[in-house]
């Protein structure tokens, strides 16, 4: 199965390492592999997350107040958003 990032998703991704990152290499390294973590379960049990509306699920991470947007179909996994959870909700819904 593959995975992709909405171009979006993938600046916010980056946005959210660079922060923690600034605070501490390690804290960066930690947000970074657990996202990689999600995606990886995400790939075996597309259907892991909550379903927020048709066709789209939320997967919310552990260790950091973020959450996976993302459309699974068939044979890919769409990352929507890299969400906080102080954002708007559904900021991201003219990715769609």
């Amino acid at each position: 199965m593959l995975v992709g990032f909405h171009r979006a998703a993938q600046v916010e991704l980056e946005e959210a390492v660079a922060f923690y990152g600034g605070r501490s290499p390690v804290i960066g390294r930690a947000f970074r592999d657990e996202v990689s973590d999600a995606v990886d379960r995400l790939m075996a049990h597309p259907s892991i997350g909550l379903e927020v509306r048709s066709s789209l699920r939320r997967y919310v991470l552990k260790r950091f107040p973020y959450s996976l947007i993302y459309r699974p179909t068939a044979d890919q996994i769409l990352i929507l958003a890299v969400m906080h959870h102080k954002r708007k909700p559904e900021y991201w819904r003219d990715r769609l």
